[in-house]
């Protein structure tokens, strides 16, 4: 059953955060420089303030309930969807899938591009469902909701609609989702966008590596990506960082923000690539939902296997048409001759100057872009 879904927040939700945000027990500041330790006191203390002070969550609200909106049970578990289309009737249907700490938010600047361009030809019906989990979808009340599961929920969602051939694009999470879509529903799937494939360096490639390789590589080592504490606790321990995440908006704030200063291309300054409502804006959508513990969980059910795609070795083949599109920021970044090995029907690459993990709230017009170029190189004969 599919029901037309609109964000409606009770005042005392809203008081209650503000009142936790208010009665926050800080820490005492780090006793190293910037955000070598985490988040800074002093800049952490500045947000959750504006949080429970300044920011105004009914505007975002009302702002988000002029897209259209549904939940449709699907293999037992509630999706929220946010559904529009072209008013080109030719449009290429298009599902998008976000990833942790991110959001359906992420993708909202994008939407009337996509729908609506000045070319038809590049115009898409835009599909965006929330994660089994995140945001208002439901929260899976047992184990088993990992991204093969997903990816099949993701095709039924598509049969529902009356999309028989789509395309699928996604980063972090709605990489590998969209990845197993194409292998699951090939005979389906038009092409896949990926931001950024997941692979494996290829050795045959080490005693001949570019310097973006090389670059690539080292930031893959252990010691080269000091803030991957977050995942190992997601995938073991869900539950226990949940309690926090869950109770405590200033936690919740920390442990994602720190993610966004990290992963964006901010040179530093977060708030020079999105402003501090569009990042409470995100945040509100954990916190409301309470989905600290329930998101964190697809660490628990896919990771492993996830993490080895681009550690370990390639033990897959897709044989889809793929774009795939690397941002400088953006960690993995593998080049193309490693990708081809795992992906073997590329039909675009693209590497943008600028943008980071979140490209499509980063730097919309260059996420745009990107996925226009993919389709379009799909529309082409192959090797054309």
């Amino acid at each position: 059953m599919t029901t037309p879904f609109q964000i409606r927040v009770d005042d005392g939700e809203l008081d209650d955060l503000r009142e936790r945000l208010r009665r926050t027990r800080w820490p005492e500041p780090a006793t190293a420089p910037g955000w070598t330790q985490g988040v800074p006191l002093d800049y952490a203390r500045e947000l959750c303030t504006y949080w429970a002070d300044g920011y105004n969550w009914r505007a975002t609200e009302a702002r988000l309930n002029r897209l259209p909106q549904f939940r449709t049970e699907i293999d037992g578990l509630a999706i929220h969807v946010v559904h529009v289309r072209s008013p080109h009737p030719d449009a290429t249907p298009l599902i998008l899938t976000h990833g942790w700490p991110g959001s359906f938010l992420e993708f909202e600047k994008v939407v009337r591009p996509l729908t609506d361009p000045s070319d038809p030809a590049d115009a898409f019906h835009v599909v965006i469902p929330s994660l089994p989990g995140y945001g208002f979808s439901d929260k899976p009340a047992a184990a088993g909701w990992g991204v093969e599961r997903i990816a099949r929920a993701w095709a039924e969602l598509m049969d529902r609609l009356g999309y028989d051939r789509f395309g699928a694009q996604g980063h972090d999470w709605g990489t590998s989702v969209s990845t197993e879509i194409g292998k699951q529903s090939g005979d389906r799937v038009i092409g896949i966008h990926l931001v950024p494939p997941l692979v494996t360096p290829d050795p045959a490639t080490f005693g001949d590596l570019t310097p973006a390789e090389r670059a690539a590589l080292s930031d893959l080592e252990p010691a080269g990506d000091p803030g991957d504490g977050y995942s190992l606790e997601h995938s073991t321990r869900p539950q226990t960082i949940g309690y926090a995440l869950v109770d405590s908006p200033a936690a919740l704030c920390a442990w994602i923000i720190e993610k966004f200063q990290a992963w964006t291309d901010c040179d530093g300054d977060l708030e020079s690539v999105l402003t501090r409502d569009e990042l409470l804006d995100n945040l509100m959508l954990y916190w409301l939902p309470g989905a600290g513990a329930s998101s964190a969980r697809l660490y628990w059910e896919s990771f492993t296997e996830v993490r080895a795609r681009f550690h370990d070795a390639n033990t897959d083949i897709v044989t889809v048409p793929a774009g795939c599109s690397v941002f400088p920021k953006e960690n993995p970044r593998p080049s193309r001759r490693w990708a081809s090995k795992r992906f073997t029907d590329i039909r675009y690459w693209g590497e943008p100057a600028r943008g980071g993990h979140f490209a499509a709230f980063e730097q919309p017009d260059v996420f745009v872009n990107e996925v226009r170029a993919c389709f379009r190189s799909f529309r082409r004969p192959a090797g054309g």
